[in-house]
């Protein structure tokens, strides 16, 4: 077994000019001391979280399917990915070469005794994104709420009654909602409501949907014009 050093590629990555990348850079300098690598390569880039396309980090992908280094260091998941499907794509496509990687915050490394378990780390990053997400949910559902903003669905600006008197003066269904701009469920909903008229429940005929037949369909598709 050769006792060579393994070789490493450090990534750093900053969302605006006035910040340096050269911190980054320097504490994985560190870490990679640390640890005995050798690095063999630095990449950065100073641009947005959201941008999918990343120059140097295309340009570390490259490297790595040239075999050019043994792991990856970072400082944050989030400087290689926008998201949990890139980072999770990025993670595979290393672990089929065969390279480490490393994030420093996360304290993930598939390096050593523990890295075959990607399927653990895949699943906490998954339950990450899905947490976010409701928390982002629930968040924006709040701000609105506070902003006075209406969550869900808004009421019918329809003048009810007019509807009723409508369907009860003998006008057909068709006509009534055309009128009003609604649909013809919504005339029956407020005829039963007017009238006391139970909401029918449903059937298993009324559940089950139609059957359509070959010919069927092929008198109502080939009617002629």
């Amino acid at each position: 077994m050769s006792d060579r050093p393994k070789r490493a590629a450090i990534y750093a990555r900053v969302s605006t000019f006035d910040q340096h990348p050269e911190t980054q850079l320097l504490d994985l300098r560190q870490m990679a001391a640390q640890r005995g690598y050798e690095i063999v390569g630095e990449y950065s880039d100073t641009i947005s979280g959201a941008k999918a396309r990343r120059p140097a980090l295309d340009e570390l992908l490259a490297d790595a399917r040239r075999r050019r280094f043994d792991v990856v260091m970072v400082k944050s998941l989030s400087d290689v990915a926008r998201s949990v499907k890139q980072c999770l794509a990025v993670l595979d496509q290393l672990n089929q070469l065969g390279i480490g990687f490393v994030s420093c915050r996360e304290n993930i490394d598939t390096t050593g005794s523990m890295g075959q378990g990607s399927a653990l780390i895949i699943s906490a990053l998954s339950q990450l994104q899905r947490t976010l997400v409701v928390e982002a949910v629930k968040a924006g559902m709040r701000r609105s709420r506070l902003e006075g903003v209406r969550i869900g669905r808004k009421p019918l600006d329809i003048d009810r009654s007019a509807i009723v008197q409508d369907r009860i003066s003998g006008l057909s269904l068709t006509t009534v909602a055309q009128k009003h701009r609604v649909s013809r469920g919504t005339v029956c909903r407020l005829m039963r409501l007017a009238t006391g008229i139970p909401q029918p429940a449903p059937t298993e005929a009324t559940l089950r949907p139609p059957i359509v037949t070959m010919e069927d369909y092929a008198s109502r598709t080939l009617r002629p014009s």
